[in-house]
């Protein structure tokens, strides 16, 4: 198990740090945009890039490139919104959404606005969604975008940081690989478990 893990930690390392970012933030921003976000699962391609990272240079590489990736699929998001407005939630595409997702993100944007379209972010399907109906509204482009700049900061320097350390954390105690194993394994679940903990707590706020 220990082979394969540092394996796989070499084969990530060996891709070129740009394309390595470039490949990622392009991940998250189809991720973070409607429909195709749906079925892309970018915060694992974050994750699994960021045990790449072996440098300073690398990891500040990767978070800009995650952040600008997220940003772009967000405004896109906005954008096809703004452009079809409700044709987009009768179209063939929206139903397969689903109309108690629809409800639920304008029900949000209704009554958070701006914290909203933040909480979103850290929420399933909601994120791929709240940006349209944010859009579809008379939100400014200013106003979410300044929202969705703090928690796109927010999650890629989670998703990049968690990563970035449990790589260092597996490379200091790689003499006791049991020890480094399940050090790495445990930072990870305890970031997954507190990532879920979190959508929880945020979703009960946004809907108090």
């Amino acid at each position: 198990m220990t082979d394969f893990i540092e394996n796989v930690i070499d084969l990530i390392s060996s891709v070129d740090p740009f394309w390595r970012g470039a490949i990622a933030g392009l991940f998250i921003m189809l991720e973070t945009s409607l429909f195709v976000g749906l079925v892309i699962p970018g915060d694992t391609i974050v994750l699994v890039a960021s045990t790449g990272v072996t440098s300073w240079p690398d990891f500040f590489w990767l978070l800009l490139a995650v952040l600008v990736g997220s940003l772009i699929g967000e405004t896109i998001g906005f954008s096809i919104g703004r452009f079809f407005g409700p044709r987009l939630r009768a179209s063939r595409l929206g139903k397969r959404i689903g109309e108690k997702n629809w409800e639920l993100a304008d029900t949000l944007v209704k009554r958070r606005g701006g914290l909203a379209i933040f909480v979103s972010r850290f929420m399933p399907v909601l994120h791929s969604v709240v940006p349209a109906v944010a859009g579809m509204t008379k939100m400014h482009y200013r106003t979410f975008i300044a929202w969705t700049f703090l928690a796109c900061l927010l999650w890629t320097s989670m998703y990049v940081g968690v990563g970035f350390l449990a790589r260092a954390s597996y490379e200091q105690l790689s003499d006791n690989l049991r020890v480094a194993l399940l050090t790495g394994i445990g930072i990870l679940l305890a970031f997954l478990i507190l990532i879920s903990f979190g959508k929880k707590l945020l979703s009960k706020i946004a809907n108090r």
